[in-house]
């Protein structure tokens, strides 16, 4: 269920990282599902919230716009925005494309250290039975294999692209558990499999792969759930 703004813990914070602050606070409320698609985020409860004037929160709202995690209308001002199914495909294909990328660059290089890290990641995910860790643990994993392809815009990039995604995956996840999990557990074996082959093809073909199926799921999960009266 939703949390409302006056549910969340804040901290009184300082002028000049106010707008920091808030734009990361709401921005982790956002991706991780406590605020949903179309509730109204009011500048004044916001600020009250964070004892700041509304300058800051104005900004930490235009950030969250230009990352598409909130959006402005004329008569409700600012509000957590959604995406369509067609938007959420075609940001996993991207996503699959920077991430097969990021992959092809790191597997030829990767350390012993950072695979032995990955595969503590792995074992990490497959034994939480959180359904709100997932998405976090699904992240160490990957961008731990992708830290020796040493390209930090484009790993910021598809970090990005992941707190786009985050409440929709999780949502799959959390509903689709006994189904999706075990697939998933058994794609990301495969490519840590080709990562400690040092094998660039196979990482970047299974990756891309793994993000596309991924995808395809998510859209059909959505579309199902629509179909039958729920709300993302």
């Amino acid at each position: 269920m939703a949390l409302s703004l006056d549910q969340l813990a804040v901290p009184r914070v300082l002028r000049l990282s106010a707008s920091d602050q808030i734009a990361g606070s709401l921005r982790d409320a956002i991706v991780g599902g406590h605020l949903a698609t179309g509730v109204v985020l009011r500048q004044d409860e916001i600020a009250s919230r964070f004892h700041v004037s509304k300058i800051p929160v104005r900004e930490a709202l235009k950030r969250l716009e230009a990352e598409g995690l909130v959006r402005f209308t004329k008569n409700r001002g600012a509000v957590v925005a959604g995406l369509s199914p067609a938007e959420i495909l075609e940001y996993m294909d991207i996503r699959a494309m920077l991430e097969a990328r990021a992959a092809g660059l790191a597997a030829a290089r990767i350390s012993d250290e950072r695979l032995n890290d990955a595969r503590q990641k792995l074992a990490e995910f497959g034994a939480s039975q959180d359904p709100g860790r997932w998405g976090e643990l699904n992240w160490l994993f990957h961008s731990t294999l992708y830290a020796d392809a040493d390209r930090p815009i484009l790993l910021a990039e598809i970090r990005a692209l992941y707190d786009k995604l985050e409440r929709y995956v999780r949502a799959l996840l959390a509903m689709t558990a006994q189904t999706e999990m075990p697939k998933t557990q058994s794609e990301h074996a495969a490519i840590l499999d080709a990562f400690a082959r040092r094998d660039p093809d196979a990482a970047a073909s299974l990756t891309r792969a793994h993000v596309l199926d991924a995808g395809a799921s998510l859209v059909q999960y959505l579309k199902d759930h629509r179909h039958h009266g729920g709300n993302t």
